[in-house]
């Protein structure tokens, strides 16, 4: 007999525990201080590389070369982890990785066509900075939240040039950041999200380098954002 009533025990107790630990619609709160968050997000980076590819081809050896396929950009993946340390100020850590393929053309053997050489790109890291945020609970089912921010941190830049040994750099990366997250329910948001990145590697051995590409540029991604409710147990001021 008990273990036919356990089972319905915890269905009828699961709305009651859910109010208790502010799930319910009547205890969304429009205040973000001691709110944590997790964002996933998946996007595009558009990256020009023009210092790269016009250093490259105005070399003597290399002018009149007919220009390879030039890659602008590439994908990116962030991973968020912050905490509200008030209603306006966010702090938090980004992860993050970006890679890509480009290509530049070099004088073919004995005369032969120009022949197009891989690069491969890669960089990832973890920044950390601040952004202001707040809430416009007018927009969309449970609000909408704007925010703006600084990142930096270390940062791995590689690239492998075929027939040659993996170039790799550690630098310091700088993003501006501006977005917002669409909370559909009191804990689950969608959040869309634009950074100008600062981000440069090496291309070619330091005894023969080719020059240096970019991972920067603008970054724009999409997400889903899960929010942890503040302490219910936090003390109000003056409550002691």
């Amino acid at each position: 007999m008990l273990r036919r009533l356990l089972p319905l025990a915890l269905l009828l107790s699961a709305p009651a525990a859910a109010q208790d630990y502010g799930y319910g619609d009547e205890d969304v709160s429009t205040s973000l201080d001691g709110v944590g968050r997790i964002t996933i997000q998946g996007g595009w980076r558009i990256t020009p590389n023009k210092t790269l590819y016009d250093g490259w081809y105005s070399r003597s050896a290399n002018q009149g070369l007919p220009r390879a396929r030039e890659v602008a950009g590439g994908p990116t993946v962030v991973a968020s982890f912050a905490y509200a340390i008030s209603d306006l100020l966010e702090v938090g850590i980004d992860l993050f990785g970006t890679q890509r393929r480009l290509y530049l053309n070099e004088p073919g053997v004995d005369g032969g066509p120009p022949q197009a050489r891989q690069v491969d790109v890669l960089g990832y890291g973890a920044l950390i900075g601040l952004r202001f945020q707040t809430v416009i609970p007018q927009l969309g089912p449970h609000g909408l939240v704007p925010f703006a921010g600084l990142l930096t941190g270390p940062t791995l830049a590689s690239s492998e040039r075929k027939g040659e040994d993996l170039q790799e750099l550690t630098t310091q990366a700088w993003m501006g950041n501006v977005g917002a997250t669409l909370r559909l329910t009191p804990r689950w948001g969608i959040t869309a999200d634009y950074r100008l990145a600062f981000l440069r590697g090496p291309v070619g051995p330091s005894t023969a380098r080719v020059g240096s590409f970019s991972l920067g540029g603008s970054w724009l991604s999409l997400g889903v954002t899960y929010s942890f409710p503040a302490e219910p147990s936090r003390p109000l001021p003056g409550s002691l």
